[in-house]
């Protein structure tokens, strides 16, 4: 494995300014905090399993993460800050057959 010794820069220090967000991500976070079904959260650190069904192979599967973890965050009252493994997929479907599947374990170092 390659390693860089530099510190990573998250998303709060990359931009300057206030963000805001679009009628697009609005109609999304509702539909998603909508259909989210009720879920107990483990206790301490987290591991999340991503799996998104895309149509566009030309989509990072990094931009799908971001948004939707904060959505799950909110509607499950934890801090990200927990997380401590992240694995996400990218699966190319058919347009109107887009997914986005996730499961929320907890963390094991030793897996």
């Amino acid at each position: 494995m390659t390693r860089l010794n530099i510190k990573p820069l998250s998303v709060n220090t990359a931009f300057t300014g206030v963000r805001y967000k679009t009628d697009e991500y609005k109609q999304y976070a509702k539909l998603v905090l909508l259909s989210l079904k009720p879920m107990k959260i483990p206790d301490g650190k987290l591991e999340i399993r991503y799996k998104f069904g895309l149509s566009n192979s030309g989509a990072d599967l990094d931009n799908c993460v971001k948004q939707f973890q904060d959505l799950l965050c909110a509607k499950y009252n934890f801090n990200d800050n927990r997380i401590y493994r992240i694995t996400a997929e990218k699966e190319i479907v058919r347009k109107e057959t887009e997914f986005i599947e996730f499961e929320i374990t907890t963390y094991d170092k030793n897996l």
